[in-house]
């Protein structure tokens, strides 16, 4: 998958760009911050509708309230893991690069998505690095509850704004990025 990935990130470059550096976010299992809160809920929700459902199935009642709490097992389940399945699926299918003139992000998971930032026109990066040397960097500014880890479910589109999320040497990355975005705002000839 990493020789994929860096073929696809250069098939995306002009013939003057030239990549500075290629990753993709950490694979497999993840907690975040914001689920000290959905973890909860979620299992209340899952909780009560299955009790619903079973309540419902083992009672003598219409077929239209057998039927009726099932989408909400079915949102329950995915609260509870699908979510999880998603995000680490989602990961697995993305790839970041930063080159001489923008920073990349692909998502292979539903179609191809491709977003591309042009190093000129960023005007707020931000780290968010963690003990081991992971973590985060945003290409823009955290609005509200992003502060604090949370983010729209996978597969609902983007997230509130583009990031490298949970990547390894990120401060190294950063600096990467931040080296790259200077060269751009050099003077000509400078």
């Amino acid at each position: 998958m990493w020789n994929e990935h860096n073929q696809l990130l250069q098939s995306q470059l002009a013939p003057d760009e030239h990549l500075l550096w290629f990753g993709q976010p950490r694979g497999g299992f993840v907690l975040r911050a914001s689920d000290v809160y959905v973890i909860p809920f979620s299992l209340l929700w899952g909780g009560f509708a299955i009790f619903w459902e079973t309540a419902a199935l083992m009672a003598d009642a219409p077929t239209i309230s057998k039927l009726f709490g099932l989408p909400f097992v079915g949102v329950g389940l995915y609260l509870i893991f699908g979510r999880f399945i998603l995000d680490a699926k989602q990961r697995s299918k993305t790839c970041h690069g930063v080159t001489n003139e923008r920073v990349i992000i692909i998502s292979l998971l539903f179609g191809k998505k491709i977003k591309s930032l042009d190093l000129r026109t960023l005007s707020e990066i931000s780290l968010d690095e963690n003990s081991d040397g992971s973590g985060t960097i945003a290409f823009g500014s955290l609005r509200g509850h992003q502060r604090f880890g949370a983010r729209e479910f996978p597969g609902r589109g983007q997230q509130y704004i583009p990031a490298f999320e949970m990547i390894p040497n990120a401060k190294s990355v950063y600096e990467t990025v931040r080296s790259a975005q200077r060269k751009q705002l050099e003077p000509s000839g400078a």
